[in-house]
């Protein structure tokens, strides 16, 4: 099965992704974490797409749909694949019908109130890529899994939260009524326990 989640950002997109893809068994493939290990080894796709990334921006398409269309040449994609953070725009959306167009769309809503309290307290581990919220951490700081050192992302600042979530819903909320208009689309409530979500995305698919 090809599979798009869409959602504002901190709507779970990359939680339930997890839980989803397993089941599947297709690789889930996160373009923001393939942009934020690009930025970290510096390589030059990195650095031409830190600056946006920093400012709450979106990459340009270009840089995006090249990265897309490698990753899903790849062989673990030939029986499917769980797209998380791309399409962001409709121009992208449509450049994917002409890679490996979809066929299911869950959009996983969540009020904006609770996305910035959501992010701003979000922790992520450097070396398993764990995420956690400080309100389940016993130290802040430390891993529970892993025991690696915590960070707080710098998009993950209330200041570029807030121009992120204006970003989404300029230009990617669009993307609703476009897959709506192809008849592929599945909300779901996001304002829940992650284990509820799970279970309405998978009762959407059946």
């Amino acid at each position: 099965m090809k599979l798009i989640f869409l959602g504002p950002p901190g709507a779970g997109k990359g939680t339930q992704a997890l839980g989803v893809s397993s089941r599947l068994n297709v690789p889930h493939i996160s373009t923001g974490n393939m942009l934020r290990a690009a930025v970290r080894n510096e390589t030059p796709m990195g650095l031409a797409a830190k600056k946006f990334m920093d400012a709450g921006q979106l990459v340009p398409d270009e840089v995006l749909i090249e990265m897309v269309r490698e990753r899903l040449s790849m062989a673990d994609c030939r029986t499917g694949y769980l797209l998380d953070g791309f399409p962001r725009t409709v121009e992208q959306a449509e450049a994917l019908e002409g890679i490996a167009a979809p066929d299911c769309v869950i959009n996983i809503a969540v009020p904006d109130e609770q996305l910035l309290d959501r992010l701003t307290g979000r922790r992520v581990c450097g070396k398993c890529s764990g995420t956690f919220h400080i309100s389940k951490l016993a130290d802040a700081r430390v891993c529970p899994v892993c025991g690696w050192t915590l960070t707080h992302r710098d998009d993950d600042q209330p200041v570029t939260i807030r121009q992120r979530l204006k970003v989404y819903h300029e230009q990617t909320a669009p993307l609703i009524g476009y897959y709506e208009g192809k008849g592929k689309l599945r909300t779901v409530d996001g304002d829940c326990a992650p284990e509820e979500v799970l279970a309405s995305i998978l009762a959407a698919l059946e």
